[in-house]
């Protein structure tokens, strides 16, 4: 079972089955009331036919009952002894007496003469009395009659009846209950056929339900077989260029494959980049390491021709180029700023107030009477403005000034600007790639590794906002850093 076709199969069976039987119980079970209540009808008939004539005052002997064979009849008095019964009856049960041999009541007047025999005129006025019908006429109770199931032996056959009891009462006052029975033979033959039709049909359908739905599941199933063969193929070759095959169809499972091609793409794309990440830091570190090892072998082997200022430069680059490396790699792995309240404004005068080294004074603009509160990590944002403001300070030509404003729906925005060459607009997304150098040999040379605009963008997309560059109206470039404001 553990496969999805199998247990697919076998859920659609299980659930067809109970959904077949439940709805078999119910037609066998209606079918049964309605057969046995179409032959309780026919019994009540019967039934009510015999008890007219009793009410007309027809002499036991002579009730005359349709189709005696079908519809035995057995009359009790109210005493339950048997009065009359249909010609063959030999035996009964279900009816309150199993008594086939009539045994008329004497209380019945003149509507019986006892076992049919009507020789007695000799015998005296009471017998003649009792033999004289008396005048009027009876009645027969037209309430619902009592029903109840039981056997009848008719001509030698035993088989089940529903009978239907309806009273009368003899122009004598005497009150008779008629007992009408209807077979049940039809009732029974129907339930058994459909009974048996649907105990051989049952298997078949479930075997056809099963069938199908492995088929169906089969085929549904097939491209993701594929995709799971191709997936593997790929992690066993580690070619993440491969994809896995798109069914033309547009349910689940093409969806299924799209998005595991597009996560290939994006994974191919992450470990294109962190190849070539490692790739450059390891050629921007091989270069000050080099220098470093240089100086040291020389002044080892000549010590009045050590450049210390050269080896502590090549140093504080080394140090400046891993910790970049150390941020990247946290902001790779997900690290969230935290969530201090901080004002822009002021970090950005803090920031320009500690840079005592700068080749070009920068000038800072910002309203005394402004509130430029944002959340973020301090640290982060303060080492975003201190890399806009490096980026700067190496392309301007005469100016660098940064400036906090408020824009719409109350985001705060730093722009740093410069008198430089600019950016051309066909470069103006690929600054912000990792060790990406406009200018390889100067920026080198400064000290630049192509990170701090990588770092920048990265940390201000984590803090919700943005960084874009555009051109200044000094002519030169201008950085623009957009955060949530929390006012």
């Amino acid at each position: 079972m553990r496969s999805v076709r199998a247990r697919a199969a076998l859920g659609a069976t299980v659930v067809v089955a109970l959904a077949l039987i439940g709805a078999g119980l119910s037609v066998l079970l209606v079918l049964r009331a309605n057969l046995t209540d179409q032959a309780g009808l026919q019994a009540e008939v019967v039934a009510r036919e015999v008890a007219g004539q009793l009410a007309l005052d027809v002499p036991y002997d002579r009730l005359e009952t349709r189709d005696e064979e079908d519809h035995p009849v057995q009359v009790t008095d109210e005493d339950g002894r048997v009065v009359a019964v249909s010609k063959d009856l030999r035996a009964i049960s279900g009816t309150g007496t199993d008594r086939v041999t009539p045994d008329p009541s004497p209380t019945a007047g003149g509507s019986g003469g006892g076992s049919g025999d009507d020789n007695g005129g000799d015998d005296g006025s009471d017998d003649d009395d009792r033999a004289t019908p008396a005048p009027g006429r009876g009645e027969v109770d037209s309430g619902e009659p009592d029903f109840g199931n039981g056997t009848a032996t008719v001509d030698g056959e035993t088989a089940d009846y529903r009978f239907a009891s309806v009273q009368a009462t003899t122009p004598a006052g005497v009150t008779l209950t008629v007992h009408a029975g209807a077979p049940l033979a039809a009732e029974q033959e129907a339930v058994g056929t459909v009974r048996g039709a649907m105990l051989v049909g049952l298997p078949l359908l479930l075997l056809v339900v099963a069938g199908v739905t492995w088929l169906v599941t089969r085929r549904a199933l097939r491209p993701v077989e594929g995709i799971r063969r191709e997936m593997a193929a790929i992690t066993a070759s580690e070619d993440l260029s491969r994809r896995v095959p798109e069914p033309g169809s547009r349910d689940e499972v093409a969806r299924l494959a799209r998005t595991t091609n597009e996560t290939l793409t994006a994974l191919e794309a992450s470990v294109e980049r962190q190849r070539r990440f490692v790739a450059d830091a390891s050629h921007e570190l091989r270069s000050p390491i080099a220098s470093l090892r240089t100086q040291l072998e020389v002044g080892a082997a000549h010590p009045e021709l050590l450049d210390v200022p050269g080896a502590v430069a090549d140093t504080v680059r080394l140090q400046a180029l891993a910790a970049d490396l150390l941020l990247l790699a946290r902001l790779d792995a997900g690290e969230r700023p935290g969530r201090t309240a901080l004002d822009l404004g002021a970090l950005v005068r803090e920031e320009v107030s500690q840079r005592g080294g700068d080749r070009i004074a920068v000038t800072v603009s910002v309203p005394d009477s402004g509130k430029f509160e944002v959340a973020g990590s301090r640290g982060q944002l303060a080492r975003v403005i201190g890399n806009l403001l490096d980026n700067a300070q190496r392309h301007a030509r005469s100016a660098v000034t940064v400036s906090v404003r408020t824009a719409e729906r109350g985001d705060v925005v730093v722009a740093v600007t410069d008198d430089g060459a600019g950016v051309p607009p066909q470069e103006r997304e690929r600054i912000f790639e990792r060790f990406v150098r406009l200018d390889d040999a100067r920026t080198r040379d400064d000290g630049g590794a192509g990170l701090g605009l990588a770092i920048a963008r990265d940390v201000a997309a984590r803090h919700g906002g943005r960084l874009t560059v555009g051109d200044a109206r000094e002519g030169g470039a201008r950085f623009e850093l957009r955060l949530p404001g929390t006012g």
